[in-house]
């Protein structure tokens, strides 16, 4: 249907299917939409309650044929299409025209319509191929919503331009299966998925023999310095001989549950942490990162695998500039910035300056061999009663190295102290209450104070290569995770910073009390 509607000069508005019915309302609106496609009974008992929020709407088209619905305008798809008809030849399509609106999920506000044109996606699918071989052998496997940008252009319109195949995971909680099902060559991934697995590693070592957790360690540090060397950074060492047996002893292992067979994980969507990279690229694992926008259809940079620096996210793609602003904001141009962003010209103007360079919110740093280094939003920046001023992002990676947090942020705006409120993994926190001698089923362990006072103590640890001054005085304990159902997440798996600080604006208030 995508191809289909786009090749005969259509625009088409992704939607996430697990967004909220009143949140998909208001896109449908804001888009004019006319016919709007969905699959099955679960989504359109969803519709239905926002029905008299869609007026405009002409056509309703299930894939599913539904039985049992009163709604003139709802119609199945074989009675939309017809099975044989007289083909009308496809117009000619003008390449720069509008293809999708594509609203971002947005962590705050309402969500706003970027709008791409055919040139934008396509050009950026041909780019990214710059930074990494694919070739029709390849098998991708996809995961992420293809309402989303980073999906959608290198996880569906480049496989499809290489003629590689693409396997579709049946959902989040069964990727593992999946992953060793599927046997996939390439992975593109949001740092989220990366994150989890280096977590269950990490929890498994700590439950494993002192022998086992040097020994993965040995084969780590051993992989890592063997990338180090190939990419030409560092000599040939004499511990490179032992590769073999630990390759076979600890690396095949790990990489035997993503399938056995993945060449390249490609990162993006987020920040991923170079102790993460590290021990996926040391198990022989190539992670590959890259940055970008909605707004850039998606990617701005990529590192390219033999020019690899997993903490950067790498050097700008073909045809796209970059340049840095005031307050070192990484500003971009090229054939892949957006159009401007629908029914809102005023954003278009305040996101994208006469010239064409849009303004990406993001801090950054370039290196001398033109790496891109991002450290933090402009945004989110905190500034704490003191003037000091902390890069939440960083600190929140590093707390998060440690198994027992599952989800993190750090508040501190306009404050004397930092706080933590930290998501905690269920069979870490099982372990963790062990330890400190409480049951940790009872609802006050989580606000015990020896409870506080060694979280604190393996938070600062995490923290250890950050100023003084970013210091965690307090820390609030959560059993339930953010999740996209409770509104806690985008669909891209980001938090919803203003939800969560609204979410636990009484709690956050209490641990500042007195100060």
């Amino acid at each position: 249907f995508d191809q289909a509607a786009m090749s005969l000069g259509l625009v088409t508005v992704p939607l996430y299917i697990v967004d909220r019915p009143d949140n998909i309302a208001y896109i449908v609106n804001d888009a004019d939409v006319k016919v709007l496609l969905f699959e099955n009974d679960e989504q359109w008992q969803a519709l239905r309650t926002v029905l008299d929020q869609l007026s405009g709407v002409v056509r309703f088209v299930s894939m599913d044929n539904l039985q049992n619905t009163r709604e003139a305008r709802l119609q199945s798809s074989r009675g939309f299409l017809p099975v044989s008809a007289q083909c009308q030849p496809a117009p000619a399509c003008d390449t720069h025209a509008l293809a999708s609106i594509i609203y971002t999920s947005g962590t705050t506000g309402k969500p706003k319509g970027v709008m791409l044109s055919h040139a934008n996606m396509l050009s950026n699918a041909r780019a990214c191929l710059d930074t990494f071989v694919v070739t029709a052998d390849d098998l991708f496997l996809s995961f992420l919503p293809l309402s989303h940008t980073f999906e959608r252009t290198l996880g569906y319109y480049l496989t499809v331009m290489t003629g590689a195949t693409v396997a579709f995971a049946r959902s989040i909680p069964q990727l593992s299966e999946d992953l060793q099902t599927i046997r996939p060559t390439l992975l593109i991934s949001v740092p989220r998925i990366y994150e989890r697995v280096y977590g269950a590693i990490r929890t498994k070592l700590e439950e494993g023999s002192p022998v086992k957790r040097k020994l993965f360690k040995l084969a780590v540090d051993t992989g890592w310095a063997r990338f180090e060397c190939a990419q030409g950074r560092a000599p040939w060492q004499v511990s490179f001989l032992l590769w073999p047996l630990l390759q076979k002893l600890v690396a095949q292992k790990v990489l035997d549950k993503l399938g056995g067979r993945m060449r390249v994980a490609i990162s993006g969507g987020a920040a991923l942490s170079l102790e993460v990279s590290r021990v996926f690229v040391g198990l022989g694992l190539p992670i590959v990162q890259g940055y970008g926008l909605t707004e850039t259809s998606p990617v701005i940079t990529g590192n390219h695998l033999e020019n690899n620096f997993p903490d950067s996210v790498g050097q700008p793609i073909r045809d796209v500039e970059i340049r840095l602003g005031a307050q070192n904001e990484l500003q971009t141009r090229g054939p892949n910035v957006m159009l401007g962003y629908w029914n809102n010209p005023q954003a278009t103007r305040d996101m994208i300056d006469a010239e064409g360079w849009l303004s990406t919110g993001d801090v950054a740093h370039i290196s001398a061999t033109g790496h891109v280094y991002i450290t933090g939003r402009i945004k989110e920046i905190i500034v704490m009663s003191n003037g000091e001023k902390i890069p939440p992002n960083d600190m929140e990676l590093a707390i998060m190295h440690d198994p027992l947090f599952d989800q993190v942020m750090i508040f501190g705006e306009a404050h004397p102290y930092l706080i933590a409120v930290a998501v905690i993994n269920a069979e870490a926190w099982s372990h963790f209450a062990q330890e400190v001698g409480i049951r940790p089923e009872m609802p006050e362990a989580l606000t015990d104070s020896r409870v506080e006072a060694k979280v604190l103590r393996r938070i600062a640890l995490n923290l250890r290569g950050f100023p003084g001054y970013a210091k965690v005085n307090r820390v609030l304990l959560l059993r339930e995770p953010w999740s996209i159902e409770n509104g806690l997440l985008t669909p891209t798996l980001k938090i919803k910073r203003k939800e969560v600080s609204r979410r636990f604006a009484e709690q956050i208030k209490q641990l500042y009390e007195g100060h």
